[in-house]
């Protein structure tokens, strides 16, 4: 690059100034080319196209809107049927879901202890309630299937209130009973106030789930106890090749109402069930009556072929636009199916609607035209006399201009980019000059460098600091990690002098300090205290609470009092001085070590295993009181159990069934009783690595959920 007559030939500057005179002069000359051009050819046009433009007009806005009607037409449809058909996926994945727990239940009926059941009382109406229906001359007390299905009274109200697309939910039982769930009792009785026998079997949902051995769904039907209709999807129930039950679900319509409801000018929407009969139209749509199943038309046997072809082919395929003439008027018609229930959705366009626009394009071009071609011949010889003199004007400012700018431009970015080179050789930092303040970017780029300058060295303090600060945070939390785990009993065989007896715990904290904690201490020569804990929360208030709790409970417990009075004295004074609200969940049992006898109380923990001498590892399903810590005047209630010579105890958190993987599966009690069973003759030390390693395996890489504690006591033999 050299600098010559104040430009830097070979540099930026002379680039911007190159690139302004070779715009220009193409920018000139094709302006004015076009200009000549545009002129000749406009006039020609203007003279002598206008019949040629409208007849273009006219076939060109009739194929547009021909090609629109079709496109919205065939997208709306398709847009509509897999609305629908999304509410009705949803029904038939709540129906699939009650037919797999109806068979597991109806299975397992033999171990099952038959739940409650209750006929509808009018007293709950507009409460979401479980009520037992029957058919004339049947005897629902004594039925052998009520009390197993009722245990899906809470699935079925949990999909009644879950769902907009659920109207009801029910099960009908092939001995004539039948379990309802909605929030209508009072319509089940007559005006004498008695219940109204419901023919379950013969409703035609049970029998044509019977028929079809799969879902089903009906057509609109007739509702047995309100003056309404309904559509309903069922399922039957088999278990051993015989039929049980059927499930089924009544739709709501509303859905479908919003998707059909409106009917404007144009057209409208309706939808066809798999029989061919139309299910739901606007009621003032002209063409289609609604109808129950019973009395409805099937379109698919129409004396209109064109119909009947549309709707059969609408049922398994999208249709595209069809022209289809009914009571001699013309409609345009296309038709998407819903797969999930084999319906379909289809739109209907009255045809002469479709023609308006065109006919009006027409009058308005006509009155455009005459006015564009009045002005264009003044404008042309305009035009003509001003082109020249722009041209040259254009030519001697965009070079005066270039000049300029190419200089404003390239001063401040040159001086910038030394500036630049000696920060990059020497340090320190970038100063804003006048030069700099052109006020654009150039401007704003030197006050990012500015800013980032200063950041730059204001974060490196910053950073110098908060390093300072983390590692000192860090050797305070490895400290109180340390404390924490030395007010837990570490030393093990904790009691080597006591041969009929060992034990072993752990606790593996899922941040720095924990909430979980364990306790084992004797009371005296044949009492031992065990404590298992877990507190609120996690971290360094946990640890604080964990730490004043295990206080609290080893000093009442060495006082000799029951467990159920530990607790509550603990409870106690904890809830004196709580104003964070924070609980504390407990297992504490004291054994008499001479016979094995374990006197426990558990304030909200987990279940305890224990295991006989001979057998294998089982939870223990005691019953629960509240937590410690949150609430006055708490009871607590004791239990007692006996660990054989050769049986065993295990005390756990629930950081050991919660342990969460990368698939969100919780590890579960039953894998936990399995990798105890796996070693369930080891000593406490193995059992405890054996399910810590179960663990691991389990979880894999995904980060520790919560603090995972387990103790592990076995009796000798």
């Amino acid at each position: 690059m050299f600098k010559k007559y104040g430009i830097t030939f070979g540099g930026l500057q002379q680039k911007i100034i190159n690139l302004v005179l070779v715009f220009l002069l193409v920018l000139t000359g094709v302006f004015g080319g076009m200009s000549v051009f545009q002129s000749n050819a406009l006039s020609d046009v203007v003279g002598g196209a206008r019949v040629e433009q409208e007849r273009s007009i006219t076939q060109v806005s009739e194929a547009t809107m021909h090609a629109t009607v079709e496109g919205t037409m065939q997208q709306s449809t398709t847009m509509r049927a897999k609305i629908a058909d999304d509410d009705f996926l949803e029904v038939v994945e709540n129906i699939k879901l009650m037919r797999s727990v109806a068979e597991d239940l109806f299975e397992k009926r033999d171990i099952i202890v038959p739940a409650a059941f209750s006929l509808p009382d009018p007293a709950d109406d507009g409460k979401v309630t479980a009520q037992v229906l029957y058919e004339q001359g049947v005897d629902y007390a004594n039925s052998e299937y009520l009390g197993i299905a009722s245990h899906m009274n809470n699935l079925m109200i949990a999909m009644y209130n879950n769902s907009s697309n659920v109207g009801s939910c029910y099960i009908g039982l092939a001995d004539g009973t039948h379990i309802a769930v909605n929030d209508m009792s009072s319509d089940k009785y007559d005006e004498s106030g008695r219940l109204i026998p419901f023919p379950v079997r013969e409703r035609p949902w049970y029998k044509g789930a019977v028929e079809a051995g799969d879902i089903y769904f009906t057509g609109l039907e007739n509702d047995t106890y309100t003056d309404g209709i309904c559509i309903t999807c069922s399922a039957p129930v088999t278990v051993d090749g015989k039929l049980v039950a059927v499930v089924g679900i009544d739709v709501t319509i509303d859905n479908m109402d919003e998707i059909v409801k409106s009917k404007d000018a144009a057209g409208f929407s309706c939808v066809v069930s798999d029989r061919g009969q139309v299910i739901f139209a606007p009621e003032d749509n002209g063409i289609f009556d609604i109808k129950v199943s019973a009395e409805a038309e099937d379109l698919t046997k129409s004396d209109n072929k064109d119909l009947a072809e549309l709707v059969s082919r609408s049922l398994s395929e999208p249709t595209g636009l069809s022209l289809v003439t009914i009571n001699g008027r013309d409609y345009y018609m296309c038709g998407s199916p819903m797969k999930t229930v084999g319906w379909s959705v289809i739109t209907v366009v009255d045809k002469e609607i479709t023609e308006q626009p065109t006919k009006q394009m027409l009058d308005e071009y006509s009155r455009i035209n005459d006015e564009a071609t009045d002005k264009f011949e003044t404008g042309v010889k305009r035009t003509e006399k001003t082109t020249l003199v722009m041209i040259l004007l254009v030519m001697i400012l965009g070079s005066a201009a270039a000049l300029f700018v190419a200089n404003r431009i390239v001063r401040p970015i040159e001086h910038m980019t030394a500036r630049l080179d000696r920060i990059k050789a020497a340090g320190g930092e970038f100063e804003m000059d006048e030069i700099y303040r052109t006020g654009d970017e150039i401007q704003v780029l030197a006050e990012s460098f500015k800013t980032l300058s200063d950041r730059t060295r204001q974060y490196i303090t910053e950073i110098t600091e908060i390093t300072k600060e983390k590692e000192r945070i860090g050797t305070e939390l490895e400290l109180a990690n340390k404390i924490q785990a030395d007010m837990l009993p570490n030393i093990f065989p904790p009691f080597p002098e006591r041969p009929e007896f060992d034990l072993y715990a752990t606790m593996t904290p899922a941040k720095e300090v924990g909430g979980d904690f364990y306790d084992f201490f004797l009371i005296d020569d044949d009492h031992l205290c065990m404590v298992m804990a877990d507190v609120s929360g996690k971290g360094v208030p946990a640890a604080l609470f964990m730490m004043m709790s295990k206080i609290l409970v080893n000093n009442f417990a060495n006082m000799g009092i029951s467990p159920a009075k530990v607790l509550e004295q603990t409870n106690t004074v904890i809830c004196k001085n709580n104003e964070e609200e924070m609980f504390v969940t407990v297992w504490l049992g004291i054994m008499e070590i001479s016979t094995g006898k374990v006197t426990a109380a558990n304030a909200g923990h987990e279940y305890p295993v224990i295991k006989s001498a001979d057998g294998g590892f089982e939870l223990l399903k005691d019953k629960h009181g509240f937590v410690v810590g949150g609430m006055e005047g708490v009871r607590y209630k004791e239990y007692e159990f006996t660990i054989d010579h050769g049986g065993a105890l295990f005390l756990y958190t629930d950081g050991v069934p919660e342990a969460t993987n990368s698939e969100n599966e919780l590890f579960g009690t039953d894998r936990m009783l399995t990798a105890l069973n796996a070693v369930k003759d080891a000593e406490p030390k193995e059992l405890l690595v054996n399910v810590k390693q179960s663990v691991d395996d389990f979880v894999g890489e995904a980060p520790q959920f919560d603090d995972l504690t387990m103790l592990a006591f076995v009796r000798h033999r």
